[in-house]
């Protein structure tokens, strides 16, 4: 039982959302299927980071999340920046349910144990140098539901995994709000997306201060799951 990871699908099956007219991303759900059936296997574990659908709501993301749920393993889906469709925890547990999408399991303010070694956590996070009024309360927020994932991580007794959305360090700044809970809670290791194109040259992988950092965004991955060792 194999966890991977990958985040940034990008689906729009019910909504026009071309991805092809960004550099690289032609056939790309052709591939991320082929790649994804290549490598996952139905009883692994894949996490997706955010950004999964370009539905407004639930029922626009439907077909988006069929074709995730037709796809080998157990998918794992955190929230991003364009995930529209996000309300309240109830309203999708309920609605994947009501739908059969047995294969989909949504991580907030939670976590999720693979395998009898990990337990998979996290957040959307957020960026540093985000220019909205209510920043800070934003930032807060996500610092918060990050301890609160990694508190429940912990609980499991098995070794926590991070994943969020945004990067935590980009370009040469950083997100102390985010990092200080990695550090406090003694993470050693996040998986991150949301950066794309020719940002993937200033994405910050490898490891800092005791933490290795990944960037995990679907054309950073050439649309291909990556193995979490």
């Amino acid at each position: 039982m194999a966890l991977y990871a990958i985040a940034d699908t990008h689906l729009s099956l019910s909504t026009h959302k071309p991805m092809d007219i960004f550099r690289g991303w032609t056939d790309h759900m052709e591939r991320l299927e082929a790649n994804w059936r290549r490598l996952v296997a139905p009883e692994d574990t894949v996490v997706i980071a955010g950004d999964i659908s370009w539905g407004m709501s639930l029922s626009e993301a439907l077909a988006d999340f069929a074709f995730l749920h037709d796809l080998p393993g157990r998918k794992l889906i955190f929230k991003g920046n364009h995930d529209y469709w996000w309300c309240t925890r109830r309203k999708m547990d309920a609605f994947l349910a009501d739908n059969g999408l047995d294969t989909l399991t949504i991580v907030h303010n939670d976590a999720v144990t693979v395998d009898e070694r990990y337990a998979v956590c996290g957040s959307r996070g957020w960026f540093y140098d985000e220019s909205e009024p209510d920043n800070a309360k934003i930032l807060a927020r996500e610092a918060g539901r990050l301890s609160a994932s990694i508190a429940a991580a912990k609980q499991t007794g098995l070794t926590p995994v991070v994943f969020l959305h945004y990067p935590p360090i980009f370009d040469g700044r950083e997100c102390e709000e985010l990092l200080e809970v990695l550090h406090r809670e003694g993470i050693d290791r996040c998986y991150y997306g949301h950066v794309h194109g020719a940002g993937i040259r200033q994405a910050f992988q490898g490891e800092r201060d005791g933490i290795t950092f990944h960037l995990i965004s679907c054309d950073a991955l050439s649309f291909c799951p990556v193995y979490i060792p």
